[in-house]
């Protein structure tokens, strides 16, 4: 097996309130994987990801990036990490009255000289690469289209080009598909997978159902009361498990 192109060791994550959303959680994550993260609300799973490109701060632990050691970097590299671990959010954070066009450029200004990012001066081949992601995500057609006239779906499917615009090596997911309505959900981890395989950029996803999780996810962890109680093979998670990890008496919800 490769190397991991990311690990966390024993990561701790205590808020100011004393609340510990994290309590040394390890795994590991290789490169072309599609790993989903399950667990109930406030299980932990959002807190990780956001430490993982330091959205949020740890408070203890490791987390190894490409073979280097980023849970206490500063200044640049916290940015640049944020650009090769790009994320993904359950509330899609468009700018309402921009094209789409002009939304997945935003993902470049990361990358781009302040004067530019200003005057919106993107050079050609970060338009082309714009409308190369659009295409990827089937919705080229609505690149001058403005944001707040784009359905849910279509909204995610545009953050998912912005986010590739930053060129990253992982890309987070939190709660990709929370704020769509079911028969939209399939097509939104389509177009994550196609992205996964198509682009070889690694994947991990919080997901809530089960179904999606078996459907998508090349490997599973699960949190519960910010502790990993899980590793392994969505298709290993039975109802033995399915009540560890959610609770007695929860019930499966499938979307179809």
């Amino acid at each position: 097996m490769s190397q991991p192109i990311l690990s966390v060791k024993n990561l701790t994550k205590v808020y100011p309130n004393g609340v510990a959303a994290l309590k040394g959680v390890s795994f590991d994550v290789h490169p072309g994987e599609f790993l989903v993260i399950i667990g109930l609300s406030g299980s932990g799973k959002s807190t990780l990801l956001r430490c993982l490109n330091r959205l949020h701060e740890p408070s203890s632990g490791e987390i190894w990036f490409n073979g280097e050691r980023v849970d206490s970097v500063q200044g640049n590299r916290v940015r640049e990490l944020r650009r090769e671990l790009a994320m993904i959010f359950q509330q899609f954070n468009l700018i309402p009255r921009h094209t789409v066009l002009s939304n997945v450029l935003m993902g470049r200004l990361g990358s781009t000289s302040t004067f530019s990012s200003l005057m919106s001066m993107f050079s050609a081949k970060d338009r082309a690469d714009a409308m190369r992601y659009l295409q990827l995500v089937g919705i080229q057609e609505k690149a001058k289209v403005r944001a707040d006239q784009l359905s849910g779906g279509q909204q995610q499917r545009v953050a998912i080009a912005r986010a590739l615009c930053q060129n990253p090596k992982v890309l987070l997911a939190d709660e990709p598909v929370a704020s769509l309505d079911p028969a939209t959900c399939h097509t939104v981890m389509d177009y994550l997978r196609k992205v996964n395989r198509e682009l070889g950029i690694t994947i991990i996803c919080n997901l809530h159902f089960l179904s999606l999780v078996r459907e998508y996810g090349t490997r599973v962890i699960a949190l519960r009361g910010g502790e990993l109680v899980y590793q392994g093979s969505p298709s290993e998670i039975n109802e033995d498990w399915f009540a560890r990890i959610y609770g007695e008496g929860a019930k499966e919800v499938h979307v179809n």
